[in-house]
């Protein structure tokens, strides 16, 4: 039995979680909003920080340069913006880039020195407190340490991950999420669901953690019964059920990000990172559509396949049904040359996911995973 547990961010849910975090804003001079060019807009959810900080008195810079996959050249800049502007609070705003790059930003907002490449390698003591507010329900960013970044000249993605990157508080308000369309939804969804998939099957998983990816995989699991094929099932947000589904996808994918914060991620995410940098396939998708082989390749191991059913079982399916379902739902149409798949293959053949599951796969199994998929 592992009952360890770690996680020091404070969550607020419901839909008026900024209003009961209010006390989170206070005694601070200045704050950077790290965000997107549109959603945060979009949805509502920037007017209503800066109405609060404004009623506080804080300050405020906007830093909305963020875009899909986050440039660490783009968030290094956003560490000089807060330095400049004195920002002694960072409050990301959005889906997981903007998140991811908050916590990047944090990191070089209170360390003038670092260069823009030592963030990966560095001991980083202090980070600009962090307050982390989603917008989509699916990489549960702000339940974690994890910040992904895209490198500018490799074109390739890479973890930073320190003590520190915790947010002080996490705002989980259902309502930023009623604008998304279908389709997003749907993708963040999946990427949801793969974490909690993911991190079940790890060796690293706890009974906390695993009671987590269960509670998250059961709520993602039952919304997609629920919504699959109905593009106009979330439109009417006036409807308690749709808001209802809108709120549990939201816990479900911070559940998730709780669980991967103990155990980490497995193999369907590198190989995803690759469809995502060279094919533009949104994240969520590009993870999805290897959860098949994932089940296939793990139960060839006894623990694997045992978990599998557990999984499976709670979910009140069977490992086919969830084999075929979520890479159905991924629907990737993708075809690829063999030198294609050997240049995606060797972006990511050396991440550390790959040894994150009973059945450890090769690089042979990466090509051949590949090719039954693209070929």
């Amino acid at each position: 039995m592992s009952f360890d547990f770690y996680m020091p961010t404070k969550i607020y849910s419901g839909e008026n979680a900024l209003t009961s975090a209010s006390g989170e804003f206070s005694g601070f001079k200045h704050a950077i909003i790290v965000t997107g060019k549109r959603s945060a807009k979009l949805c509502g959810a920037l007017d209503d920080v800066t109405g609060m900080l404004d009623l506080l008195n804080v300050k405020y810079t906007l830093f909305d340069k963020i875009g899909e996959n986050p440039l660490l050249s783009v968030c290094y800049e956003g560490g000089q913006t807060a330095i400049t502007a004195g920002a002694d609070l960072v409050i990301g705003i959005g889906g997981g880039s903007p998140l991811d790059a908050a916590k990047a930003i944090a990191a070089f907002g209170a360390n003038s020195t670092l260069k823009e490449d030592e963030i990966f390698n560095a001991s980083i003591k202090t980070m600009l407190p962090l307050i982390l507010i989603p917008t989509t329900a699916g990489t549960g960013s702000e339940a974690n340490n994890y910040s992904v970044l895209t490198l500018d000249i490799d074109n390739v993605k890479k973890t930073f991950k320190n003590d520190k990157s915790y947010a002080k508080a996490a705002i989980l308000n259902p309502k930023y999420t009623y604008t998304l369309s279908y389709d997003y939804t749907m993708s963040t969804a999946l990427d949801a669901f793969c974490h909690c998939i993911e991190s079940y099957l790890s060796p690293k998983s706890t009974d906390i953690s695993s009671m987590l990816a269960l509670y998250g995989a059961k709520k993602i699991w039952n919304a997609f019964k629920a919504i699959k094929n109905r593009p106009d099932a979330l439109s009417d947000t006036s409807d308690l059920a749709v808001r209802a589904i809108r709120a549990d996808l939201m816990s479900a994918a911070c559940a998730g990000g709780i669980a991967i914060n103990t155990t980490g991620t497995g193999f369907p995410h590198p190989l995803g990172y690759s469809l995502t940098l060279y094919s533009n396939i949104p994240h969520g998708k590009a993870c999805a559509c290897f959860t098949g082989e994932y089940i296939k390749y793990n139960a060839k191991e006894e623990l694997g396949n045992r978990k599998i059913c557990n999984f499976a079982a709670h979910l009140e399916t069977t490992p086919d049904e969830i084999a075929y379902v979520i890479p159905e739902l991924a629907g990737i149409s993708l075809s690829l040359s063999n030198e294609e798949i050997e240049r995606y293959v060797n972006s990511v053949k050396n991440a550390a996911n790959y040894t994150n599951s009973p059945y450890v796969i090769n690089y042979e199994d990466m090509i051949d995973i590949y090719k039954r998929l693209f070929i």
